[in-house]
């Protein structure tokens, strides 16, 4: 089997190897959590028996290990199974199914996760290359210290500067972007606006940073000044030479970023009270509706572990050493 072919079904049984403990860390970590859901439902005033009663309703009165495996058999099947709200001491089920409430909410995450990607990606390639090509000028020191200052900020702070500055002072957008599936598109992405501008500046600023370091890093290797002694023109040198060797470095920051726009967008959703799964997640975590939980961190977990494992096959199949093995 080719090298490459080899080394790409490795890693995809590591990632489902992965996937697979943090699915038992999850189920694990929700198991230790204090409290109960049957007693935040009925009340200080239920008895014993009727708290009894209603966790056997739900099955919360099984082992940890009879419903870890009844969950993950049905997540296998596509079923993440139903939402504990809506349930209620009188028997009546008004819950809702945990695949239904997420996927509108999913699709908004991934819609805002889109908007800054498209800003984020090209913007921090660009400033990336050009500050390492003119490196301790003072475009580079400029470019440098204002994407540090970013990253030195924490994402709810720089959310609330940019409400502050572009919804209070300057009355641009809307603090609250509330959106929904019956907005025209141009909308939507207006009501997004803040929280993708947020996500962008938090995330360009890493990106930046890693693809000048991993250009100049290669602009002092021999073959580049080899191709400069042969007289290539300096956009031959990065495009031809410098860009194909650092697409590894480059492509592993930029799968990282996208990964924390779909993973790290919970602290984002909550302050601009956006109705993504981030969102969803915080809200269940207060009513204590474990399958939403559950469902929601397993689709955080594995959107990491895809678009990580997504970056180290384009780093393998851009790998010359594997490519051509002797």
């Amino acid at each position: 089997m080719h090298p490459v072919l080899l080394t790409i079904f490795q890693r995809l049984g590591l990632g489902l190897l992965t996937l697979f403990l943090v699915s038992v860390v999850i189920f694990s970590a929700l198991e230790f959590l204090p409290g109960d859901f049957g007693e935040a439902v009925l009340g200080q005033a239920a008895t014993e028996e009727t708290v009894a009663a209603f966790r056997r309703e739900l099955g919360l009165d099984q082992p940890a290990v009879v419903r870890y495996v009844q969950w993950i058999a049905s997540v296998l099947q596509g079923d993440f199974g139903t939402s504990f709200s809506g349930r209620a001491a009188s028997g009546v089920d008004r819950s809702r199914s945990v695949v239904e409430m997420i996927g509108p909410r999913l699709s908004n995450t991934l819609f805002l996760a889109s908007m800054a990607a498209i800003i984020a990606v090209p913007l921090a390639l660009f400033l990336g290359i050009t500050a390492a090509l003119k490196r301790n000028t003072f475009y580079d020191k400029a470019v440098s210290a204002s994407t540090l200052t970013t990253i030195s900020f924490p994402e709810f702070f720089v959310a609330y500067l940019l409400i502050l500055l572009f919804s209070s002072w300057l009355q641009w957008f809307p603090s609250l972007a509330n959106v929904n599936d019956d907005m025209p598109l141009l909308e939507r992405a207006y009501r997004a606006a803040l929280p993708a501008l947020t996500l962008t500046l938090v995330i360009v600023a890493h990106m930046m940073r890693m693809t000048r370091a991993a250009i100049i890093n290669l602009l002092a290797s021999p073959y580049i000044e080899m191709a400069r002694l042969k007289g290539a023109s300096p956009s031959d040198v990065i495009l031809k030479h410098a860009l194909p060797n650092a697409w590894a470095p480059i492509v592993n920051v930029i799968a990282f970023n996208l990964a924390y726009l779909v993973v790290g967008v919970v602290v984002v959703e909550v302050v601009f009270v956006y109705p993504g799964i981030g969102q969803l997640m915080v809200d269940a975590v207060k009513s204590r509706d474990i399958p939403v939980v559950q469902a929601c961190a397993l689709i955080f977990a594995a959107t990491y572990i895809l678009l990580n494992l997504f970056a180290d096959v384009v780093s393998i199949a851009t790998n010359p050493r594997l490519l051509h093995p002797k």
